[in-house]
C-alpha cells in the first residue's frame, strides 16, 4: 500500500498492511534550510522542495500549513493591513471597523525560528466588540484548484488535510487575547464574551459548508487544544456546540474531521471524542504529555483515530536513539489494541531534531508497525 493508502484505510474503517507513518516536518525543514517563514502570506503554489524531501526520505504528508484553499472577505466596511517592519522581523496586523481599530503584532525569534506574540489586540470590552463585529462578517470563497495542485504535486506520498482554523475561542486564545486575557474577560465581560464567541462561530459554520464542498477527505480543526487551558467544563461551555455542529455538518457531506490536540490530554481526547471527531492529531504522549500511549488509547477507545506519538524532545540530540526507538514502539504497540492509530511526531518535529531519526522511525515502523 501507499502512504496515501494507508492514511485513507484507517479513516475508512479498514485495516492497512502496516500502521501510517507521516510527520509535519515543516518547521524543521525551514529551520534546516534557513528558509523564510512569513506569517503575513500564504502559499499558493505546493511547497516543492519540502514535499520533495518527504517524498526523497519515504516519509507520509499531510499537514499543508501556510498554504491557501480558500479566501477570506470582509465587507467594505471593514479594512484590514497588514504592516511588517524592523526588515519584515515584525508584523502587525489591524483590523478597522465603524466601532474602532485593534491591532496584534508577532516579533521573529530566531533562536526558537518562530513567531512570538509581541502585542495583544483586544484589550477592552469595545475591543472585543470591534473583534466580533469584523469577524461576524466576513465571506469565504474556495480555492479549490490550489488544493488540487498541492494534492497532485503529493500525489501518493500523503493525503493533503485541509486546515479550517481556529473557532471563536481559538481566535481569542491564540490571536487576540492571549489565555490570561480571555479569562480576565470571561469573568469580567462573560455577557459581551458570550456575544462575540457566538457572533464568530455563526460566521465559521459558513466556511465549513464550503469546506464541506471541498476535495478534500481530512478537514482539519482545532484551537492547538490543551486541557489545562481548554478542560472539558471550559469547552462544553464555550466551544463544543460548534464543534459539535461542525462535525455534524462535515460527516453529513462524507468528509473526516481531525481536531488538533497539542497540548495536554487529560479530558481533551474524550472531550473531542465525544464531539464527533474522526481523529486525534498531534497528540503527544509521555514524557512531554500527561498521558501514557495506552492511556491514550483508553481515553480515546478504540474507534476514535490516534496520531501522534513521538514526544518533541525525544527527537533532540540531548536524547540517546534508543529512548527515540523505545518512544516509537511504545507508540506502535497500540496497533495491538486497535488499528485506528497513525504513526506521526507528538505536533511537528522540532528544529535542531537528529536527521537519521526521521528514516529511523520509517524503519522502525515499517518493521515493527505491520498488522
Amino acid at each position: 500500500m501507499t502512504p496515501r493508502e494507508r492514511i485513507l484505510s484507517v479513516y475508512r474503517g479498514g485495516i492497512p498492511d502496516r500502521v501510517p507513518f507521516m510527520l509535519d516536518l515543516s518547521h524543521w525543514f525551514y529551520h534546516k534550510n534557513q528558509a523564510p517563514w512569513d506569517l503575513s502570506k500564504s502559499y499558493v503554489k505546493p511547497e516543492h522542495k519540502l514535499i520533495g524531501y518527504h517524498k526523497k526520505t519515504g516519509v507520509g504528508f499531510y499537514m499543508p500549513n501556510l498554504a491557501l484553499f480558500f479566501e477570506t472577505r470582509y465587507p467594505e466596511n471593514v479594512g484590514v493591513t497588514i504592516q511588517k517592519r524592523d526588515n519584515g522581523h515584525t508584523i502587525t496586523w489591524t483590523l478597522e471597523t465603524p466601532l474602532g481599530s485593534i491591532s496584534r503584532t508577532r516579533a521573529w525569534e530566531e533562536s526558537t525560528y518562530s513567531w512570538a506574540v509581541k502585542e495583544w489586540g483586544v484589550k477592552s470590552e469595545a475591543d472585543l466588540r470591534v473583534l466580533g463585529y469584523a469577524l461576524a462578517n466576513r465571506t469565504f470563497s474556495s480555492c479549490w484548484d490550489n488544493y488540487r495542485a498541492w494534492s497532485d504535486c503529493v500525489d501518493n506520498m500523503g493525503v493533503v488535510y485541509l486546515i479550517a482554523g481556529y473557532s471563536a475561542m481559538g481566535q481569542l486564545l491564540n490571536y487576540w487575547m492571549g489565555i490570561e486575557g480571555t479569562m480576565y474577560a470571561i469573568a469580567d465581560w462573560p455577557d459581551t464574551v458570550r456575544e462575540v464567541v457566538d457572533q464568530i462561530n455563526g460566521n465559521n459554520l459558513g466556511l465549513i459548508d464550503l469546506l464541506a464542498q471541498s476535495p478534500a477527505e481530512i478537514i482539519c480543526m482545532g484551537d492547538n487544544f490543551s486541557s489545562d487551558i481548554q478542560p472539558p467544563t471550559f469547552y462544553n461551555k464555550w466551544s463544543k456546540s460548534y464543534y459539535d455542529e461542525a462535525i455534524r455538518r462535515l460527516h453529513k457531506a462524507g468528509k473526516f474531521v481531525a481536531v488538533h490536540i497539542d497540548g495536554r490530554l487529560s479530558g481533551a481526547i474524550e472531550m473531542i471524542r465525544d464531539s464527533g471527531a474522526d481523529c486525534a492529531d498531534a497528540v503527544t504522549p509521555t514524557p512531554m504529555g500527561d498521558l501514557t500511549p495506552l492511556q491514550c488509547r483508553r481515553a480515546a477507545g478504540k474507534d476514535m483515530i490516534l496520531s501522534g506519538g513521538v514526544s518533541p524532545n525525544t527527537w533532540l540530540p540531548e536524547i540517546s536513539d534508543d529512548d527515540f526507538r523505545r518512544a516509537v514502539l511504545d507508540w506502535l504497540e497500540l496497533r495491538n489494541h486497535s488499528h485506528r492509530l497513525i504513526a506521526n511526531a507528538g505536533d511537528q518535529v522540532p528544529p535542531g531534531a537528529v536527521e537519521h531519526r526521521i528514516e529511523l522511525m520509517g524503519d522502525l515502523v515499517d518493521k515493527y508497525g505491520r498488522f
